[in-house]
């Protein structure tokens, strides 16, 4: 049922007023199937994608952080969203030890209260803020973003937060400023592996200025609809979709803008292996894998097929003008 309001019909006070654009548009490309006879087969399937279209619930676990809808192109697929226990106990953060269920199992230890994040560099309105200021800043969105690792497994996830533009503005960078880069915290007190000879601490990550200030860059604070857990970046970190996962910077305490292209983390350990823009990319393999297809968590049963992987993770539509005319293999 099409929910009626006084103005445009697609912003609603409430998230579960919400219908989604591509979804109020599907259904009139629907009815036009129906009359001509051919709907029958997608009626399954359409059924099936109105119930994705539903606001996640919250698990209950965490500090609620409910966000709204967000008016960003591309910032909700319509995918099946990963179990909240997989996506929270699956995790990549080599702070906190190298095997999957690593994070989860560490990551109690590190101290989110309180948090500074040092913003610095070529701005001209340089500053500390607060975890709370930030979390103030803007008003907090839900954006459904496929993720893609750079290892061949991929995640959707639900997140919170709003894009990093709204910071970047208020900092006001200078002409000079090509490039942004996050550090995360390094504190051997709270993260066990910080110090391990597996990379060069604190992680560090960068992207183009240009990237940063795409909207659907986000500065993520929470996911299903809760804060986020220690093990995926607590308390904020960032969330780049088109890019592989290690790209976005977790528990960050520094946001740099700089000239120069900074040096980043993975780039540093494995510069053949791991590109500073490591876009999501089919056809550029990586040197000891195929990237042609990923395995989706949760999709792991004895008749599951991997999917192919999408150019820029499914968001060339989004973000393709940002590399027109560079050669993607040179620049992977």
């Amino acid at each position: 049922m099409l929910i009626h309001t006084h103005d445009n019909g697609f912003d609603h006070r409430r998230a579960s007023e919400i219908t989604p654009r591509a979804v109020y548009e599907q259904r009139r490309a629907l009815l036009r199937l129906m009359a001509g006879g051919a709907a029958g087969a997608l009626l399954a399937s359409w059924a099936g994608r109105q119930a994705l279209a539903q606001q996640v619930q919250p698990p209950g676990r965490l500090a609620a952080l409910p966000g709204a809808r967000s008016a960003v192109a591309g910032a909700v697929t319509m995918e099946k969203p990963t179990d909240y226990k997989d996506a929270t106990g699956y995790n990549n953060f080599y702070e906190f030890g190298t095997d999957k269920s690593d994070p989860a199992r560490n990551a109690h230890t590190l101290k989110t209260r309180p948090w500074t994040v040092e913003v610095e560099g070529l701005v001209n309105k340089p500053r500390r803020f607060d975890i709370d200021e930030l979390l103030r800043l803007s008003p907090m969105e839900e954006r459904i973003y496929r993720l893609r690792c750079v290892e061949g497994w991929s995640m959707v996830i639900p997140w919170v937060g709003y894009s990093l533009a709204e910071l970047i503005r208020r900092v006001e960078p200078q002409g000079s400023a090509k490039y942004v880069e996050f550090v995360t915290l390094a504190d051997k007190a709270t993260m066990p592996y910080v110090g391990s000879r597996i990379l060069d601490w604190p992680y560090t990550e960068g992207l183009r200025m240009d990237e940063a200030m795409h909207p659907l860059t986000l500065l993520a604070f929470g996911m299903y609809g809760e804060v986020l857990p220690n093990q995926n970046g607590a308390p904020v970190r960032i969330v780049v979709p088109w890019k592989y996962g290690f790209k976005s910077a977790k528990s960050i305490v520094r946001i740099r803008f700089t000239e120069k292209e900074p040096a980043t983390a993975w780039n540093k350990a494995a510069r053949n292996e791991y590109g500073f823009y490591s876009n999501v990319n089919p056809g550029v393999d990586h040197p000891r894998w195929s990237q042609a297809t990923e395995r989706r968590i949760g999709e792991d049963g004895l008749f599951a097929r991997k999917r192919k992987t999408l150019l820029f993770n499914g968001y060339e539509a989004q973000v393709g003008q940002l590399y027109a005319g560079m050669d993607l293999k040179k620049f992977y």
